[in-house]
């Protein structure tokens, strides 16, 4: 118990050095005033901010969100595969599958599949 308590004293002081030696060698300026500002999503938070923004970018953002739920469903449906009966299974996965299609469909008629910016 005590050599327990001995390396746990150790590879404390151990860390705590570490990490005051860390704060003496780095180079960050804490009066760096880009630095400390927030960065969100590409804009300068000390601009106006009602600046325009462009809607293909919020399109694309909805298309990834589409395909990452459409796996987060998929994913289930195979591995329920060997415990469903097959039929209802087939029409299940038909008609996700299918609605899909159709999603895809209008997002291309929309030409939301453009990538040219």
């Amino acid at each position: 118990m005590l050599s327990l308590m001995f390396i746990s004293l150790i590879i404390l002081i151990i860390s705590n050095i570490f990490i005051f030696l860390s704060l003496l060698i780095s180079k960050k300026s804490i009066m760096d005033r880009e630095k400390c500002s927030p960065f969100e999503c590409g804009f300068n938070p000390m601009n106006l901010s009602r600046i325009p923004f462009s809607l293909h970018f919020f399109l694309i953002t909805m298309i990834f969100l589409i395909f990452d739920i459409e796996i987060a469903l998929i994913l289930p449906m195979i591995i329920t595969f060997k415990k469903v009966n097959f039929m209802i299974w087939w029409k299940v996965s038909s008609i996700f599958i299918f609605m899909l299609l159709i999603g895809l469909y209008h997002e291309w008629n929309q030409n939301m599949l453009n990538w040219t910016i």
